[in-house]
């Protein structure tokens, strides 16, 4: 698959990459219909955010088609339109039991490399570095989501002929103006070449 990798600060690259797979009965695979950069993946790409790796794909804000779920994975099936959110949660731990996501104790297998720095530590977020767990972003055409039965948020309705999500949504500002990257099948990735900014 095609994924827009950091390979150092202010150095990304459109790149062939591995396909994710399932790597435990509670993950599914999404294939992202849309992601958008955020605020925070520019303190990434300027290098701010410490423990990123040559090759690391960015992006963990996204909506997508679920194409594959783990074998214990119930609230969702093949198909579904789902809005993933940048946490990881588990679900079932003390903070997500109390409506405190980001931080999880179940998400980031390398909390011992935030704490020091924060004062505690975090769940696991996609496309932040190793400190937050590691975890594949979603600038690219596929991801693995763990935990899907909790992250993916399901969309009840979805158009067929658009195949955007109808998810209700707030109101945008006048000001407000949307930079997306969005990678479909139509756009011709070629090799080397930057995202498709609109």
């Amino acid at each position: 698959m095609r994924a827009l990798c950091w390979n150092g600060v202010n150095d990304l690259r459109v790149e062939s990459v591995a396909d994710p797979a399932l790597l435990n009965p509670h993950d599914a695979i999404i294939k992202v219909r849309l992601t958008t950069t955020c605020g925070s993946d520019l303190h990434v790409i300027d290098g701010l955010i410490p423990t990123m790796r040559e090759g690391d794909i960015l992006g963990h804000e996204f909506m997508g088609e679920v194409v594959e779920v783990g074998s214990a994975v119930k609230n969702i099936r093949s198909g579904d339109r789902v809005v993933v959110p940048s946490f990881i949660s588990c679900g079932s731990c003390w903070y997500c039991q109390h409506e405190l996501p980001s931080c999880c104790d179940n998400t980031n297998p390398h909390w011992e490399q935030g704490e020091p720095v924060l004062g505690h530590a975090t769940a696991g977020i996609y496309a932040y570095s190793h400190a937050f767990g590691g975890y594949a972003g979603s600038h690219a055409e596929y991801v693995r989501v763990p935990f899907a039965d909790n992250d993916c948020l399901w969309c009840r309705k979805a158009s067929a002929m658009n195949r955007r999500c109808s998810c209700p949504m707030p109101r945008r500002p006048a000001t407000w103006a949307p930079t997306f990257v969005i990678f479909t099948p139509a756009i011709p990735w070629r090799s080397g070449a930057a995202a498709a900014w609109a």
